[in-house]
């Protein structure tokens, strides 16, 4: 049959040619891989090792690769075949619609798109790199970086989310990758298995955030402000004119919008003392330390950065008020507002912003001051309409049968390559006759 082009790079409207290309993520950043399982749960994959030189051929379903550290080498065996060592194992999708399934010793299981390389390290230890394309990696992001059921919640994501990865798309070049999947870039834990959230990352496509020279600008965003998010230099010294403090009443009341936390009243002055030099004993300063109130956001406690004091104590903000326990009054209570440094786009905020109808754009300006939407005007929109059109068509078959059982390869990914596929070959299509297994395992 003919391979179908289900390629989301070229939906990532807004990217330059290089972009539209397969991205490098490095996987299981901050663990230790020591042995990996390696299954198929749709299509088939070529496998090669060192320079290019084919191990086997339609690896895919029932096929079990199998990965070890071996000194600078690697290991590899396929079921029951023992290959032997190598410098590097690449898998290679042989078709758009390929989903791996990686079962790493001692860390979760997680499913990807796109192809896969394994190198070792000097650690002894294995490197895990997804190639992928950059809208397919746009969509993992927003599934694993926020919550939410409205299609426009995913969509302001995938916009900031796209913003930051084109800006900073060599941000690991050294390292000889484009991003990692922890936050030190964006998280990207898994594929998108949501066929929502997958719509409101397409329906973003060709969307990004420039200021008023048409660059790129940084996107920050925190789970919760607390009501007030916070300005760049506040944060991290530098200014940024579309990063300025706004008041943000739509964070309250949500997941993250208040906490407490509670500190023996000798270890939070100790720390002043010890650390920051502070006359404790003093009863003005003493009374500062035990008494700190923000009704809007500060910036310092007695000249010491609030920043450096979350950091220190681990709170979940900046955005704190201080008073000693009337339980006991060997305690200090820190009562907190919001979560994570402030700065940007509260995802709590957004989510509530959605719930009341206010528009996607208009969310954007609010958190990204004097911000500017960018539509790229390349953009193939009756490509993107119609993925839209199907994708939303899946939707509504999954709210139609809620009582169907899928097979686990039966995501939004797989049914979309039927439905592409039937058409393509001009077949009849019976919505109310459920799929099977059958109607997919195609010759590759």
């Amino acid at each position: 049959m003919k391979h179908l082009l289900i390629t989301l790079a070229l939906i990532a409207l807004g990217c330059t040619t290089a972009h539209a290309d397969k991205i490098k993520v490095r996987l299981y950043t901050n663990t230790t891989i020591n042995s990996i399982n390696i299954s198929f749960d749709l299509g088939a994959y070529n496998l090669y090792v060192d320079d290019n030189r084919l191990l086997e051929d339609m690896v895919g379903q029932g096929r079990s690769v199998i990965i070890r550290p071996a000194g600078n080498k690697i290991h590899i065996s396929v079921n029951e075949t023992n290959y032997g060592t190598f410098d590097r194992l690449f898998l290679q999708a042989t078709d758009t619609a390929c989903i791996l399934c990686l079962n790493p010793e001692g860390a979760k299981q997680r499913t990807y798109e796109g192809d896969l390389e394994i190198t070792p390290l000097k650690s002894g230890s294995l490197l895990l790199l997804n190639l992928v394309e950059f809208e397919t990696y746009i969509a993992g992001v927003v599934q694993s970086e926020i919550y939410g059921k409205q299609t426009d919640i995913f969509r302001i994501q995938a916009i900031i989310s796209r913003t930051w990865a084109l800006r900073n798309i060599s941000k690991h070049r050294s390292d000889g990758y484009n991003f990692c999947d922890h936050v030190h870039c964006q998280a990207y834990l898994n594929r998108c298995i949501r066929p929502d959230i997958m719509l409101g990352a397409i329906q973003s496509s060709g969307e990004t955030l420039v200021d008023s020279e048409g660059n790129l600008i940084e996107t920050p965003f925190h789970s919760n402000s607390g009501g007030q998010t916070a300005n760049s230099e506040d944060v991290w010294r530098t200014a940024l004119p579309y990063l300025r403090s706004v008041t943000d009443t739509f964070s309250f009341r949500m997941r993250q919008s208040d906490w407490t936390k509670a500190i023996p009243l000798n270890r939070w002055l100790d720390y002043f003392a010890r650390k920051h030099k502070i006359d404790t004993k003093n009863p003005a300063l003493r009374d500062s330390l035990l008494n700190f109130t923000q009704d809007t956001r500060k910036v310092r406690l007695l000249g010491i950065p609030l920043t450096r004091i979350r950091s220190d104590f681990q709170l979940k903000s900046t955005f704190f008020s201080v008073t000693t326990d009337p339980q006991n009054p060997n305690n200090i209570i820190i009562h907190g507002h919001g979560y994570g440094h402030g700065v940007g786009l509260s995802q709590e905020g957004a989510i509530r912003m959605v719930g009341l109808g206010i528009s996607y754009d208009s969310i954007l300006r609010h958190y990204y001051t004097g911000a500017i939407l960018h539509h790229d005007p390349t953009a193939n929109r009756s490509y993107v309409e119609n993925y839209v059109n199907q994708i939303t068509r899946i939707i509504q078959e999954d709210k139609n049968k809620k009582t169907q059982t899928h097979s686990k390869q039966d995501d939004w990914l797989g049914r979309l390559f039927r439905l592409r596929d039937r058409e393509e070959r001009q077949e009849v299509y019976i919505e109310e006759q459920q799929d099977n297994e059958k109607d997919w395992q195609y010759e590759w």
